[in-house]
Formats: structure tokens, C-alpha cells, sequence
């Protein structure tokens, strides 16, 4: 088994969050809480950085969507 490397290139960190590399620009320039940094002119990305962004985004999601509560009508 391939050892994930800790510090990523623009694409390796697309192909890791299942991205494509426009879009990760998308978050960079978005986001400014997102979890890269330019060494020299060119974007890196920490993997644990990453993982703590993406768990951070979930459980905003989960937070902001409560689940949706049937209510039974009779008729």
C-alpha cells in the first residue's frame, strides 16, 4: 500500500478530495479559511490540514440541514 504524502501538489490535493483542480482554485480564492499555502509561486497543501477542513465542512453541513420531520396527516 502507497503512504499518502503529507504535503500535496494543486493536484494531488484535487485527486485526494475527489475535485477537480479548477475547482479547488475556486475554494483557494473563496474560502480564506481554506488549508493551502504557496511555497514559492506554487500552491501546497497539508494532508491533515485537509482532513480537518473537510470534518469542519461536514459538520457545518450537518448543523445548518436538521433532518427533515415527517408529519402524518389524516384526512
Amino acid at each position: 500500500m502507497e503512504r499518502q504524502k503529507e504535503v500535496m501538489t494543486l493536484r494531488e490535493a484535487s485527486q485526494y478530495l475527489g475535485i477537480s483542480p479548477d475547482t479547488l482554485y475556486k475554494y483557494l480564492n473563496e474560502d480564506p479559511n481554506f488549508p493551502g499555502f504557496k511555497l514559492g509561486n506554487r500552491w501546497r497543501f497539508k494532508k491533515d490540514l485537509l482532513d480537518r477542513w473537510m470534518e469542519k465542512k461536514s459538520e457545518r453541513v450537518s448543523v445548518a440541514r436538521p433532518a427533515k420531520r415527517l408529519v402524518k396527516t389524516t384526512t
